[in-house]
Formats: structure tokens, C-alpha cells, sequence
């Protein structure tokens, strides 16, 4: 029997499966350390106020297979409402098989659905195949560098 697969928005119920995806993401990342409490405090902040974002989930009968996550921002140089896409990862045991663009293209169709007129993201500048996957689907890339000032507790 074949397990139907479907992307939907996440819900608060889902909060466990999402921060062990987001465990594995940021252990694959040079810029982050997982931490469970902080990932589930900034995954409750954005489930529970529309507002500021949306996390779609791709998951089959059984279990979360992956998740993308756009926050909702305003941008002055183009006038309007624009995303930032974030933690994209699809479960360790199901890369390969076109998950990831099955959620990107879910992302994409949502921005232009809701009249967004931009997304934006980061990737780990040493990280060739993250690049040209994005790269593969209409993302260009930019001149501009992030720079962070973090605050610590």
C-alpha cells in the first residue's frame, strides 16, 4: 500500500517532528548550533500568528518527510510584501527523491498566489549543490553579503 504524500501548512501538533528536522539542518550548517528549546520557542512564534509566516510540511501517512519555512516581511526597494525562505530540509532517510522541490515549488506557487514580489534566502556560501539547486530554479544571485549582529542571552 503507497502512502499518500501531501504538503500542508504546519500545525503546533507537528512542533516535535519539526525541530528534529531542524536539529538535523542545523548540525549540517557552520553557522548554527541546535538547540531544541530555541528551535520549538521561533517554530511556535510563527504557527501561531499568521502573520508573520507560513511553514508548509510534506509528509506521508506516517511522519513529516520535510518542511520549508517563509517569513513575511515588507521590502521599501520593492514597494510591497516579500519572503525570506528558511530552513529547508527534507528527513535524512528521504533526500534524493525530489522532496525539496516538491516544497520549494509549493513556496513559489504560495508567493505568487498571495501577490508577494519577492523571496529571498541564504545558503552556506561553501555549499555548491544547495546553490545550484536554487540556482536550477530561477534563483539569482546577489551582490549583497549578509552581515549579523548576534545578541546572547
Amino acid at each position: 500500500m503507497h502512502d499518500s504524500l501531501r504538503i500542508e501548512p504546519a500545525t503546533l501538533d507537528d512542533l516535535p517532528e519539526l525541530v528534529g528536522l531542524l536539529h538535523d539542518l542545523f548540525s549540517m550548517e557552520a553557522d548554527f548550533v541546535p538547540d531544541q528549546d530555541k528551535q520549538e520557542r521561533g517554530l511556535k512564534l510563527i504557527l501561531e500568528e499568521p502573520s508573520r509566516g507560513r511553514i508548509f510540511v510534506l509528509r506521508n501517512d506516517h511522519q513529516i518527510i520535510g518542511m520549508i519555512n517563509l517569513l513575511i516581511t515588507i521590502s521599501t526597494a520593492e514597494g510591497g510584501f516579500v519572503l525570506l525562505l528558511e530552513d529547508v530540509v527534507v528527513h535524512r532517510e528521504h533526500r534524493g527523491q525530489g522532496y525539496g522541490s516538491k516544497l520549494l515549488d509549493r513556496a513559489i506557487e504560495f508567493a505568487k498566489q498571495k501577490n508577494f514580489l519577492r523571496i529571498t534566502l541564504l545558503t552556506d556560501r561553501d555549499n555548491d549543490a544547495s546553490k545550484r539547486f536554487y540556482l536550477d530554479r530561477g534563483f539569482v544571485e546577489s551582490d549583497m553579503i549578509p552581515l549579523r549582529m548576534l545578541f546572547r542571552d
